[in-house]
């Protein structure tokens, strides 16, 4: 598995302190372990990715264990592929990438928030963490035994271009009545997820050979759905009277359903 320049596309080398190619760009090994390919041309913005607050929040709710049953079924699909190198794009502070290197040989976790990979760092130093862009991975062709998006962006043509012929393609995303009574609680009006799209979106590349759908009850206290909402986009796209008296409740029941998708790559 190789990691190249986001610059000029050649291989970089790790030494002590810094990442370099063959044209002597260089990437600096931050303290907390991490290394920076998101060169300023790259970003869409001065802070890209998740907020601190979205970071920080999804942190707390991970790490109470309210998806731990769905990071349990991840690794038990990840270790039947018995895969070498694995990518995980979008893998914010490293919740799920964490339990990779027990089933994998080589990980890299990807992720456009530096403050989510700052703290993916700090607290797993035996994972190879980037800032970078999913949309231009640092990565070469056809080095990667399996890419996992999980709640996160589905590049097609990069994923395509990374990943080794009869790849695989491990992605989780909100089952069609994932949290139904927060959202009831925060809109109007509840649009049923559509997790079937990807199939098609993927389609010209990857071929669906495996599913499942993880539904089990949630009961949330005040504090954790308070981390829910902010870890979400919900956190935006409801109205702030709406969000307010649902941060309010002492307790919410609701039920996590996860759609599970294994992809592996044509031709």
């Amino acid at each position: 598995m190789t990691i190249i320049c986001p610059l000029c596309h050649t291989a970089l080398l790790q030494e002590k302190t810094r990442w370099v190619c063959s044209n002597q760009h260089s990437f600096d090994v931050a303290r907390q372990g991490y290394v920076n390919l998101l060169p300023v041309q790259h970003k869409n913005s001065k802070s890209p990715g998740d907020t601190v607050e979205a970071v920080q929040a999804r942190r707390e709710f991970l790490q109470a264990g309210y998806y731990q049953p769905l990071k349990d079924q991840l690794m038990n699909w990840l270790a039947e592929l018995q895969a070498q190198f694995v990518l995980d794009i979008g893998c914010g502070e490293g919740f799920y990438t964490s339990g990779m290197p027990e089933v994998a040989s080589q990980i890299i976790g990807v992720d456009i928030a530096k403050t989510a990979i700052q703290i993916a760092a700090k607290r797993y130093p035996d994972i190879s963490w980037l800032i970078a862009s999913a949309a231009k991975l640092p990565i070469a062709s056809q080095s990667i035994d399996v890419i996992t998006s999980f709640f996160s962006p589905l590049p097609r043509e990069e994923m395509a271009r990374v990943v080794k012929p009869h790849g695989y393609l491990l992605v989780v995303t909100p089952a069609t009545g994932h949290l139904h009574e927060m959202r009831a609680a925060l809109f109007e009006q509840v649009n049923p997820h559509q997790p079937e799209k990807f199939i098609e979106t993927l389609a010209p590349d990857f071929c669906l050979i495996r599913q499942d759908v993880l539904t089990y009850a949630l009961t949330l206290e005040q504090s954790a759905l308070r981390h829910l909402i902010a870890m979400t986009p919900y956190a935006w796209k409801a109205k702030a009277d709406k969000r307010q008296q649902l941060e309010q409740a002492d307790l919410l029941k609701t039920s996590a359903s996860f759609q599970v998708y294994l992809f592996q790559k044509q031709g």
